[in-house]
């Protein structure tokens, strides 16, 4: 099962953080508009990832509920009818939530930067370093991304954006 370190923490504005990113080295990869459906399972995360254009994802991961940086455990299953796929998905398991968000993609390294504005939530930023390496790479680049962006760990943020809203958790902006 491959893995990656997250980390998420909400902030005020995105365009401090993308002036970050380029100061960094890290490359713009397109801003992507992502409806993600998730559904309730017995284990983990499941959720229909629809990002326009007829393109969509099956997701399901595996990640512990807790601040700070944690392993994701991951699989992905791209779809060519998202809608066949989602009428399937409701009647197997109960729909949740829906997040919808507007994603500003930077890649540095093995590391996605998201800078996300999700409705209902505010803005985020989280890092995903997909472990290729080992461990131990993937811990050295979260450090140094978590510097270079100046995140202290007291305000990483717990969860998935659909466990967020499903409790309606709402981030005050932090001070700028």
């Amino acid at each position: 099962m491959p893995q990656n370190l997250e980390l998420k923490v909400a902030v005020s504005s995105l365009g401090s953080p993308a002036n970050i990113a380029k100061r960094i080295g890290a490359r713009y990869a397109g801003t992507l508009r992502q409806s993600d459906s998730y559904f309730r399972v017995k284990h983990g995360r499941l959720k229909l990832r629809e990002m326009g254009r007829g393109k969509s994802e099956l997701i399901f991961y595996r990640r512990p509920n807790r601040t700070g940086s944690q392993v994701s455990k991951y699989f992905i299953l791209p779809l060519r009818d998202a809608k066949k796929a989602k009428t399937m998905l409701s009647s197997l398991f109960v729909r949740t939530v829906v997040v919808k968000k507007t994603r500003r993609l930077f890649l540095y390294k093995n590391a996605r930067i998201h800078l996300d504005a999700v409705q209902g939530l505010g803005r985020f930023i989280e890092f995903e370093v997909v472990v290729t390496q080992g461990p131990r790479q993937a811990d050295r680049l979260m450090k140094f991304l978590r510097k270079a962006f100046q995140i202290p760990m007291k305000r990483t943020v717990p969860g998935s954006y659909g466990d967020l809203l499903v409790r309606r958790v709402r981030f005050p902006r932090p001070p700028a």
